[in-house]
C-alpha cells in the first residue's frame, strides 16, 4: 500500500491542494487536473492507479469522464472515487450507475478521504487472493486473472462488482446482510447507505442472470440481504 499514483481532478485549487497534501503525506504519488479534458489526457498518459474525480467540472463533467473511462478497455478497471457537493441519493446512485467505485460528499474529512482511497485500492487490488478459480453454477471466477465467465461467455465487471460476486459465489447458501457486504466489500463503514449494495446487486443480476427481474442465483432474503443460490 502507498506509492500508488493517484489522479485528483477538481476545478477548485484549494480542494486540489488539500487532497494532494494529505495523499502525499500518506505516501501516494499525486497528479492533478482541473477539468475533464485534461483528466482524460492524463489518464491515457499516466495510467493512474486510482482517480479522485469531482462531478462538477467545466467542459466535460465528472459523470461523463467516468462513463467514458468505463467504456474503454484500457481504463475500465481504474478505480474511481467521485467527489460531489450534492447530497441527494439520486446523485450518488447515478454515480454508481456510471461505474464509480465510491463517492464522498463535500465538505469531507481529509483523513476519511485517505482511508477511502486505501480501502478502494485494497479491495480492487490483487493482494491476498489464495484462491485460483471459483465455480458456482454456470459461473466461473478466475481470481488471479480477474475474469468471470457465465455459461462459457466472458463478462466484464467493475472491480467492486467482481469483489461482491466473488464473496457471494464463494459462500453459496450463506445469507449476507447489506451492512456486512458494505463492511467487507467496501472495506469501511459506508455510513449506512445500503442503497449502494442494491445498485451493485442489480448490476450483477443484469450480467449473470437470464432474467434479472426473476433472479435464479443472487436471491434477496427479505429484511436481511442477499445470498447466492446454485441449487437450481
Amino acid at each position: 500500500m502507498a506509492g500508488e499514483k493517484i489522479l485528483v481532478v477538481d476545478d477548485e485549487p484549494n480542494i486540489v491542494e488539500l487532497v494532494k497534501f494529505n495523499l502525499e503525506n500518506a505516501g501516494f504519488k499525486v497528479i492533478t487536473a482541473s477539468d475533464g479534458q485534461k483528466a482524460m489526457e492524463l489518464v491515457q498518459r499516466e495510467n493512474p492507479d486510482l482517480i479522485i474525480l469531482d462531478i462538477m467540472l467545466p467542459g466535460i463533467d465528472g459523470m461523463e469522464v467516468c462513463r467514458s473511462l468505463r467504456l474503454k478497455k484500457a481504463t475500465k478497471d481504474i478505480p474511481i472515487i467521485l467527489l460531489t457537493a450534492k447530497t441527494g441519493e439520486i446523485d450518488k446512485v447515478l454515480g454508481l450507475e456510471m461505474g464509480a467505485d465510491d463517492y464522498i460528499t463535500k465538505p469531507f474529512s481529509p483523513r476519511e478521504l485517505v482511508a477511502r482511497v486505501k480501502a478502494v485500492l485494497r479491495r480492487t487490488g490483487k493482494e491476498g487472493s489464495s484462491e485460483e478459480v471459483i465455480k458456482a453454477g454456470p459461473i466461473v471466477i478466475d481470481v488471479e486473472r480477474h475474469e468471470v465467465f457465465v455459461s462459457g461467455e466472458k463478462k466484464d465487471f467493475t472491480p467492486k462488482e467482481f469483489e461482491l460476486l466473488k464473496l457471494l459465489a464463494s459462500n453459496p447458501g450463506k445469507v449476507f446482510s447489506r451492512e456486512y457486504l458494505l463492511e467487507n466489500v467496501w472495506g469501511y463503514d459506508y455510513l449506512g447507505d445500503t442503497r449502494t449494495v442494491d445498485v451493485h446487486i442489480r448490476h450483477l443480476r443484469q450480467k449473470i442472470e437470464k432474467n434479472s427481474e426473476a433472479p435464479q442465483y443472487i436471491k434477496t432474503v427479505r429484511g436481511i440481504g442477499y445470498k447466492f443460490d446454485e441449487s437450481e
